[in-house]
């Protein structure tokens, strides 16, 4: 029932009328232009005059509305569905169409009193059912919290949770989190009866790979009922269309639950992403070999940066950056000292030379060769080195010293430094360090330098450079002033108990130094070079102008091929100053892709490959887990129900006495100048009233 209220006291309606009535007294009261043709027509001028000022004035008091609504809310009732491809292989012909049947007679028998919903979940939830259990994981956390996000802030009755309770994504369901104010009723599927099986369990390797590196696999083996049964495991490397065996063992099963390891090494003989097959062979009477094999996909890189630490005798800076170098697995390092024979510095990506230029040791012929080659290099210059020869080597600084004479420094680093960034840990920790010796002399930065760590001598900040890094006729050179970074490495360690702030320090000048500038004006990215069959293949690409700016003008046009040759086209989509394109979903196999434009006048194109690598895992659990399911239903107050019994749901969750409608009530407040009528008699008071006065010719 709605009720009005006012903002100021209702009493102030009195002075409201009152003004309406000294308005209409005024105009009416010795007003005698009607009275001859209808007497009492005054009288109602004046009534439609005083209500038309009276509620003109209440207006102005601000009255309110309000009103109280009532709405019944129906439980909503979950239907959940597991999609993953376990399920789909035990319902499968009649058994199928008799669960779908009753699923649907579920369903019916709730639409009345509840709101329903159907979800299916697996790669992920979705709503709707389909029953084509083709999703290729199952994730029972996943679908709580999920049902949690949608539907916790509703009046939630009831999850019906249909599945076999076998779950290889995500944790535990009974430990997913998920607050759930409902009962949650286990439907189960599938087989509880473990069947005779023989099977690949898990592969444990490493994404990525180097060439010419021996890397290893772990082969976990299982078998259930299989005792005193002989196979075989072969671990073959898939090249297109041909398997090829590498390397086979001899498998026992010595028990009905049987579990062994086997770890192989195998060699990456060549760049590219390598499918190595692992397979044991079936033995009689197994119930299912789909389990029996297992592909296994590693990326060959043809990357790894070579980098040669020169130096002109031994000296503990040189175990220093070994150890933090050689933590990168990007990096292969080598020590060698300037008399070894047989020193090849082109076999080299990057080359430290450590008190080098020395005064025994010219190294202007190496320099030479690594111009010639447009190698990268960096040099430490201690006590032994012969700084005249050192200010002739690079041009990021000028050096004056005669290394007769040293000082123990700090590093500070450079306020102005922006070439890479650094954590505060670092510009905070790194000149509470130990000091390192550098030479007496004169030492002043060149306008090529980026000076990013400053000599601090005692407690007096110089303009002194410590650390250094920069271009020399296109070739990146850094230059450190100083030796002892073994000092630094130590302290780290005493100080934070990990080497972060040291290995950050050498890994980003390293890496800076030795990266190598992708100077290509068209380039085609992948997020990554291994994708799951049921990922989406996503690319990016780039056009750079002369002026290396990012433009799309022209379009870009894709074409993807598989091992046996088909090709699939497609076009880049324009998305700000560069391009996207989603090739979706790829069966298993290994991709080349060609990207091609043509820019004012010239042709680009850009070449690589991915591979699509399967998703095995709903093949090697296939006994059914109800005792997750048991455990789910229990902890959220509902029952486990066997598959055969789904329609007779619907009864038990109307007998429940916590799933009921939900009452709610509201107030809406709305002012009473906002309504419509109000504005309607209004006028037509005023319409009336002008009316009946021109009508009877008062004007």
């Amino acid at each position: 029932m709605p009720n009005l209220s006012f903002q100021y006291p209702a009493w102030f309606l009195i002075f409201c009328a009152l003004l309406g009535l000294g308005y209409a007294l005024l105009l009416y009261y010795r007003d005698t232009t009607f009275r001859e043709q209808a007497p009492a027509l005054n009288r109602w001028l004046g009534l439609l005059r005083w209500l038309t000022v009276t509620i003109l004035s209440a207006l102005l008091l601000s009255p309110l509305l309000k009103s109280v609504l009532t709405e019944t809310k129906k439980p909503v009732v979950v239907l959940a569905q597991d999609a993953s491809e376990s399920v789909g292989a035990e319902l499968r012909g009649p058994a199928l169409e008799t669960y779908k049947q009753d699923w649907q007679n579920l369903r019916a028998a709730l639409e009345d009193d509840y709101e329903v919903h159907e979800l299916a979940f697996g790669d992920a939830v979705r709503e709707g059912v389909d029953f084509a259990f083709e999703d290729k994981v199952s994730n029972l956390s996943e679908v709580l919290r999920d049902i949690y996000d949608r539907y916790g802030a509703q009046n939630l009755g009831a999850v019906i949770l249909a599945s076999d309770g076998i779950y290889n994504e995500g944790s535990n369901p009974a430990y997913s989190g998920a607050q759930l104010a409902a009962p949650v009723y286990a439907v189960a599927l599938g087989d509880t009866t473990p069947k005779k099986d023989l099977l690949v369990k898990r592969v444990f390797h490493n994404k990525i790979a180097y060439l010419g590196d021996r890397f290893s696999i772990q082969i976990d083996v299982a078998a259930v009922n299989c005792s005193g049964m002989q196979s075989v495991l072969t671990v073959s490397k898939v090249d297109g269309g041909q398997v090829r065996s590498l390397q086979s063992f001899p498998i026992s099963v010595t028990g009905n639950d049987f579990f062994t390891t086997r770890e192989v090494l195998l060699e990456a003989d060549q760049p590219g992403v390598a499918q190595y097959r692992i397979q044991v062979a079936k033995v009689p009477g197994e119930a299912s070999a789909a389990n029996n094999s297992r592909d296994i996909f590693i990326d060959v890189l043809d990357a790894r940066q070579k980098i040669l630490l020169l130096a002109n005798s031994p000296h503990p800076d040189l175990a220093a950056l070994r150890q933090t170098l050689e933590g990168n697995k990007n990096y292969q390092v080598a020590v060698a000292y300037i008399n070894d024979p047989g020193i090849d510095v082109t076999k080299f990506d990057f080359v430290i030379f450590h008190n080098l230029p020395s005064g025994t040791n010219d190294i202007s012929g190496l320099l030479n060769t690594l111009n010639t080659k447009n190698i990268p290099r960096m040099f430490i210059a201690g006590m032994q080195t012969n700084y005249g020869a050192l200010a002739r080597a690079q041009n990021l600084a000028s050096v004056q010293s005669n290394a007769q004479q040293s000082d123990d420094v700090q590093g500070t680093v450079a306020s102005q430094f922006a070439t890479f960034s650094l954590s505060p840990e670092l510009i905070s920790e790194l000149p509470k360090f130990n000091p390192v010796t550098s030479a007496f002399g004169n030492f002043a930065a060149t306008p090529q330098a980026q000076v990013l760590l400053w000599k601090r001598i005692g407690k007096v900040d110089t303009e002194q450079p410590l650390l250094a890094i920069g271009e020399s006729n296109g070739i990146k050179v850094g230059l450190f002033l100083g030796e002892g970074l073994w000092k630094w490495r130590l302290f780290d360690y005493l100080q934070h108990n990990n080497h972060q702030i040291f290995e950050e320090l050498v890994g980003k000048t390293v890496q800076y130094l030795t990266l190598k500038e992708d100077k290509r004006k068209f380039r085609v990215t992948l997020d990554q070079n291994i994708f799951n069959e049921n990922e989406a293949v996503t690319f990016g690409a780039e056009l750079y102008n002369d002026n290396y700016e990012l433009t799309n003008d022209p379009d870009v046009a894709m074409s993807i091929r598989n091992a046996e040759g088909k090709e699939f086209l497609y076009t880049f989509n324009k998305v700000g100053k560069a391009y996207a394109l989603n090739a979706g979903i790829f069966p298993m196999g290994n991709y080349r892709f060609r990207a091609t434009t043509n820019f004012n006048g010239q042709n680009y194109v850009y070449e690589g490959r991915f591979s699509v690598q399967p998703i095995q895992l709903e093949l090697f659990e296939t006994t059914a887990n109800h005792a997750a399911l048991r455990q789910l239903s229990s902890q959220y107050g509902g029952t486990l129900v066997p598959a055969a019994q789904l329609a007779g749901l619907a009864e038990q969750i109307k007998s429940s006495a916590t799933i009921k409608p939900v009452i709610y009530q509201s107030t809406r407040t709305n002012p009473l100048i906002n309504i419509k009528w109000i504005f309607l008699l209004l006028a037509g008071l005023l319409s009336v009233e002008w009316f009946l006065r021109r009508y009877f010719g008062a004007y």
